[in-house]
Formats: structure tokens, C-alpha cells, sequence
């Protein structure tokens, strides 16, 4: 995944590859590893629905997959328990360890199998799922087997099933220093009630008001999302989703007296908090992708003053909020995307373990990230090394 998505983003033309293992796959030549990666590329090409029934079609054979490792002799073994599901509904882990001496097997836990009796050798195991719908059958079996697991088990299923965007509210609300809107599951027959003032937003949830967000219930990526400030708006929304099932919480203008927005990643290591990147608009709907950091010198300067004072500036004025969530949260690995309001607290967009954390950006345009990706990979490869020998020891 991380070689075939750093192709797409260097602008790759990635058909030709696609039409050979096409061909590879008509004549019956292509192997197991060969359909994921068709699959991989036919999500990376835009035609989701294709590519899904590729992986389908592949994990119906087959569901134990061994990535390429950098040493010839790996120094560790991680098992990671997927989903089958889309490439961005599971941790995508081969971007962590991609320049590491650690063997990576992936675990494919799918409908209607059970997970083997004989685990394949490993040294640590970590579960990759995520807390969307389609995971929740292999969260719930690999939950059902955390018990018994014959080595640590990383990022357990019980834990993530609590980063859901309604379910996180409850679990962060009230930290100190920390700003969580709620966010309330709504049906598309409620939203039309108060589209048409047949319903009052204050009689589905009292902090609810406008301006409002509103997204599809399981979407990603920014699929769906809209500030609506008025029933009017929301009527032209539901005009023009088809979804059934929303999530919506209150509006936070959190720009800064210059007008401009700011919204930080950040990635949890055993409870530390890392910088991964800041990205800075005039629009308060920011993905890194669209805040044009790479057409602006100001802004790199400033993400770059971010992630080099990151320990003695946000992480120092933040350290209550961002602590007191890495212990309620509890996993070993996940991000947050985050901001700061107006009160100078932390604002929590979102908490996942399927952010990409990547060093896919070009070094001499962003000459600054190579260095902080690394500092975040190798503490991610120590967390694996850590954890597989407290294993050893505690099994001796």
C-alpha cells in the first residue's frame, strides 16, 4: 500500500500497472498478493465499488498476507488484524514500518470465517480495524479471542469501538482544557422536521443550534460534510444527500485574529503525543490536501515552528487536555485531528487509528518532515520491540 499510494501522489499514471495485473489476472497467473494490490490501485484510481469486489474475490482464498520488510533477517514479527474493508478503513501500518528491519503479516479477518486456530509466529499482534461499520463483525471477533492471545495484542478491539464520533464526546467530555462538541446521531426524517420547523434543533439534543455540521453517519474524508446555517440550507443538504443517518454537532469558528484556520494532526505513541502536520486556510473545512502548504513559504515556516517547538510549545500548553485524553482513550497507537478555540483550549475534531501518517511529502519543498516522520516511525517501531519482549518475559 505505502509504494503503490506514494506512486498516486507523486502524480504516477498508475493504469499501465493496472491493465498488467489485469491481464496477469484473466490468464490465471496472478497471485494472491498481485489481487490486493489490484484492488489497491483500483481505489487509488477512484472506482471504490471495483476494487472492493477485487478484495472480496481475493479474501474469499486467501486472508494471510506478508508485507516486504528492509532487512533480509527481521528482527521482529507483527501480525496486524485487518478488516475487509476500504483502504482507508484500516490502519494503514506500512507507512510505519515500511523503512524498518520488522516483518509485517496481515491478517485478514473476514465474514463468515473464523480466526485459524493456528496463528501464524509472531512476536506482537496489533488489530488495524477501525471503528466504522464494515469492521465491526472482526472487531467483535477478534474480541471474542483477546483473551487467549498467545502474544501482546496492541490497540484492542474494546478500545477502539470508543472513537466513534458520538461515543467520543462522552468519553473526553470533561477534561480540563479540552473542547469536544457533542456530536448526535440523527435520522434523515428528524433533519427534515427541522428543516421544515416541524422540529426545533433543541428538541433532539439541547447544545444543538445553528450554525450546524452536519455529515453522513460512517462517511470519511470529508464525504458529506457541510456548515448549515439555516433551515433553508439544511433543506438544499438533504435535497442533495441520499443518506438516511447523520451526525451533527455545533459549529466552532476557530480562526485565529488573522482570519486564517489552522488544524494540527497529531499521533499518540504510547501515550505521547507527536507532531505529524499542520495544515493552514482560509477555510474552516481544512485537509492538509487542500490548505495549498505547498504554495505558500509562511505556512511551511509555520509548520516547521510547529513541529520543532512542538515538546515546549503545544504539547507544554495542552499537556493537561492532551494527557488526560491519551489515558481515557487508551490505545497504544491512534491520531487526533485537532485545532485550538478562541479560549486557547484543545479543540478535538476527531480521534481514529486509521489516519495516514506518511513521509510521502517532497524533502526539498518540506525539508523539515522527514526527520519529525522518522522520530514518530521509530517510536512506533520501540513500542512494537517493547511490547514483544514483555511478552517473552512474562511467558518465561
Amino acid at each position: 500500500m505505502a509504494k503503490l499510494a506514494k506512486l498516486a501522489f507523486d502524480g504516477l499514471d498508475l493504469r499501465p500497472m493496472w491493465h498488467e495485473l489485469i491481464a496477469k489476472l484473466v490468464d490465471g497467473t496472478a497471485q494472491a498478493g498481485e489481487g490486493l494490490d489490484l484492488s489497491l490501485i483500483a481505489q487509488l484510481l477512484g472506482d471504490k465499488p471495483a476494487g472492493l469486489a477485487i478484495q472480496q474475490e481475493v479474501l474469499a482464498s486467501h486472508q494471510l498476507f506478508r508485507s516486504p520488510c528492509a532487512a533480509k533477517q527481521p528482527r521482529l514479527r507483527v501480525l496486524a488484524l485487518a478488516a475487509a474493508t476500504d483502504m482507508g478503513s484500516n490502519t494503514p501500518i506500512e507507512f510505519l514500518l515500511e523503512e524498518s528491519p520488522i516483518e509485517l503479516l496481515m491478517l485478514y479477518v473476514v465474514p463468515k470465517v473464523e480466526l485459524p486456530r493456528l496463528l501464524p509466529e509472531h512476536d506482537v499482534a496489533i488489530v488495524i480495524a477501525s471503528d466504522s461499520a464494515d469492521c465491526r463483525d472482526a472487531l467483535r471477533k477478534i474480541d471474542e479471542a483477546a483473551a487467549r492471545w498467545p502474544r501482546p495484542l496492541l490497540n484492542p478491539p474494546r478500545l477502539i469501538c470508543n472513537l466513534d464520533r458520538d461515543k467520543l464526546h462522552h468519553l473526553l467530555c470533561g477534561i480540563e482544557g479540552l473542547d469536544i462538541p457533542a456530536t448526535i446521531g440523527v435520522t434523515r426524517e428528524q433533519l427534515a422536521d427541522v428543516a421544515q420547523s416541524k422540529l426545533a434543533l433543541a428538541d433532539i439534543a439541547a447544545e444543538l443550534e445553528f450554525p450546524l455540521i452536519a455529515r453522513p453517519r460512517g462517511s470519511h474524508a470529508g464525504v458529506g460534510l457541510a456548515k448549515l446555517d439555516d433551515r433553508p440550507a439544511l433543506s438544499r443538504y438533504l435535497d442533495e444527500r441520499p443518506e438516511q443517518e447523520f451526525f451533527v454537532s455545533r459549529f466552532v469558528d476557530y480562526a485565529n485574529e488573522d482570519g486564517l484556520f489552522r488544524k494540527y494532526r497529531v499521533v499518540f505513541v504510547e501515550g505521547r503525543p507527536y507532531a505529524c502536520h499542520m495544515a493552514i486556510a482560509d477555510r474552516w473545512d481544512i485537509w492538509y490536501l487542500n490548505a495549498g502548504m505547498s504554495d505558500s513559504a509562511p505556512k511551511r515556516l509555520e509548520e516547521e515552528t510547529f513541529m520543532r517547538t512542538f515538546d515546549i510549545g503545544f504539547a507544554r500548553r495542552h499537556r493537561t487536555a492532551l494527557a488526560g485524553m491519551a489515558e481515557r482513550v487508551g490505545l497504544d497507537y491512534f491520531t487526533i485531528d485537532c485545532a485550538e478555540n478562541k479560549r486557547g483550549e484543545l479543540l478535538i475534531f476527531e480521534a481514529d487509528n486509521t489516519a495516514v501518517v506518511h513521509n510521502m511529502d517532497s524533502p526539498e519543498l518540506f525539508p523539515y518532515k522527514p526527520p519529525q516522520m522518522h522520530a514518530i516511525f521509530e517510536a512506533f517501531a520501540a513500542m512494537l520491540s517493547r511490547r514483544a519482549k514483555a511478552g517473552r518475559e512474562h511467558a518465561a
